[in-house]
């Protein structure tokens, strides 16, 4: 039943229509043109917390529908303000992060100020949301934010931008706050699913696969009891690492490269692949051609066809009930001989573990993620940056529970790794939480040290320093260009550190790695950890030696 809304101004009643869908938090760096919504909020149960960028707040609301499930919320005034909010908005848009943000615009009834800081936001911002509006009178606030939930958390999720111009938001409105409700998702048609279940009996060698979109809803245990029920073995893309825990016999590995890896002599082996949440927007683990291996799509929504991904079947519909429904028609093993993917499971763990007793310093990744994986439990989360390391910790970090590695390979954008480490933090302060930062993505977003320290978060800031781009660099390297123009210099971490009240350190063998991040996690706060890394192994061990390796027979 809509409750009223009588007599405040609109602003107020955004506040009223926010607290009504669940919202804690908001993550902004306002200006001006939000005074009206900070002072609605001041008497609010919502908590304003600033932030030092604009990214930063964007980074963290969207971090927040990640783990969650519903949509985070942030503000930006008008103008660059509102455009720095354009990269966490794709990072949403192509992550499926459910992403409220709410920007500030000059009054529209009157000219304030001529065309100074005005450009068209709401067209900007189309692209790259799933709806971008402009509140142009208070009464149409309960709707528009009921709708703006509805569609940036429905499937597949994303991001949305509401427009609040100044005098909007001071104006007097008599509407009636409109209440939440659940979306619940259909199971696939029954004579679909019995087309998927004659389709994985009558295959010699299937595989699943377990992509991002796997990673919500709560699909856990329906997947982990059709592995076990039917004994298909699984992999995951980066961003579906965790869905079904990587310690399990039927684990092959995670496609962290885009091919070349000794799990890709099992995918290209495959007849049948069960490709559960993936979409093209993932960095694709295989590509399917003419003649080849068959698909069966199992997702919320239908397949986005391209020329190299076509399902034969589409199992559309609540993935967890739609894949219990194919576990109880199949209903035990399959009777298929899948030694030769357990000899690719083996293989793939052998070559993972390469180095991980490794003392060279500057340390090189193997040993790092080997130290990274000891330190913390199953629960425990870390977060990635992008660069060169998120492949080796994708390939060789093993994780157990779901969105405990979080990473971004659909924007794959840098400077999200520490905000996203910092929203972890704020929701799971009964966990351990890592970012893991290169030099270069740490300096984008670095200022939000400031945000992590006076929030009194516990939280460790691993810094891969190499004094470089590492990732372009390897890059260019491979693609036999000169090694040049891709280094710079970096400040003195530990006192950087220490100069927002943090902690700092600096690793000087690589032997201090393991206490060293135990100190930090025991001492609580937040502890930035300085560690020169050494990436020398990269074309060695993810070029020269893959590319050296025969399929097994």
């Amino acid at each position: 039943m809509a409750t009223s809304g009588t007599g405040m101004k609109a602003s107020d009643l955004i506040v009223k229509a926010l607290e009504a869908e669940g919202v804690k938090h908001i993550f902004a760096v306002p200006g001006e043109e939000n005074l009206d919504l900070v002072e609605s909020l001041r008497g609010s149960s919502i908590q304003l917390v600033l932030t030092r960028h604009e990214q930063g707040a964007a980074f963290m609301a969207a971090t927040y529908g990640r783990l969650t499930g519903r949509a985070g919320v942030c503000m930006a005034t008008l103008g660059p303000g509102a455009t720095n909010f354009a990269t966490p908005a794709a990072y949403a848009h192509l992550g499926a992060f459910p992403l409220i943000m709410i920007t500030g615009q000059k009054p529209i009834k009157k000219s304030k100020q001529g065309q100074f800081q005005i450009i068209d936001v709401v067209g900007l911002f189309d692209p790259i949301c799933k709806m971008s509006k402009q509140i142009v009178h208070g009464n149409t606030i309960p709707s528009l934010v009921r709708e703006a939930f509805r569609i940036a958390e429905e499937e597949r999720p994303g991001a949305v931008l509401l427009e609040l111009p100044e005098d909007i938001a001071a104006e007097p409105t008599d509407a009636l706050l409109i209440p939440r409700h659940e979306r619940h998702y259909a199971v696939a048609d029954e004579a679909i699913l019995n087309e998927a279940v004659s389709m994985i009996r009558a295959a010699r060698m299937p595989l699943v696969l377990l992509g991002a979109g796997s990673n919500r809803r709560q699909a856990r245990l329906a997947l982990s009891e059709f592995i076990e029920t039917t004994g298909i073995p699984f992999f995951n893309t980066q961003m579906g690492k965790g869905v079904v825990d990587e310690g399990s016999p039927q684990f092959l590995g995670t496609a962290a490269l885009s091919d070349g890896d000794y799990l890709h002599c099992a995918i290209a082996r495959a007849d049948l692949i069960i490709n559960v949440g993936h979409d093209v927007v993932e960095k694709p683990p295989f590509f399917m051609t003419q003649g080849g291996k068959k698909v069966i799509h199992v997702n919320y929504r239908s397949a986005q066809v391209d020329q190299v991904y076509f399902p034969q079947v589409e199992v559309v519909g609540d993935v967890a009930r739609s894949v219990q429904r194919l576990t109880q028609k199949i209903g035990r093993k399959l009777e298929c001989d899948f030694t030769y993917f357990m000899r690719c499971r083996d293989e793939v763990d052998l070559h993972i573990k390469e180095g991980a007793d490794d003392n060279r310093f500057p340390v090189i990744p193997q040993r790092l993620v080997a130290d990274t994986r000891k330190v913390m439990g199953a629960k425990d989360i870390i977060a990635l940056d992008n660069g060169i390391y998120k492949l080796w910790y994708a390939r060789n970090y093993k994780a157990y529970e779901p969105n405990t590695v979080l990473l971004d390979n659909a924007l794959a954008t840098m400077g999200a790794g520490l905000p996203s480490a910092m929203m972890a933090a704020m929701l799971y302060s009964d966990r351990r939480v890592m970012a893991i930062c290169g030099d270069g993505g740490f300096m984008m977003n670095s200022q939000e040290m400031e945000t992590a320290v006076r929030l009194g978060l516990n939280l460790v800031v691993t810094v891969l320093n190499d004094s470089s781009y590492g990732m372009i660099r390897w890059k260019q390297e491979h693609a036999g260009f000169p090694d040049w123009g891709l280094q710079f210099g970096n400040p003195d971490f530990v006192k950087y550190a220490e100069s927002y009240g943090a902690t700092g350190h600096r690793v000087e063998s690589a032997a201090q790695i393991l206490p060293l991040f135990e100190k930090a996690f025991k001492a609580g706060g937040v502890h930035l950890v300085d560690v020169p890394v050494d990436y020398s192994e990269n074309k060695r061990v993810l070029i020269d030696e893959l590319a050296a390796k025969v399929c097994l027979l």
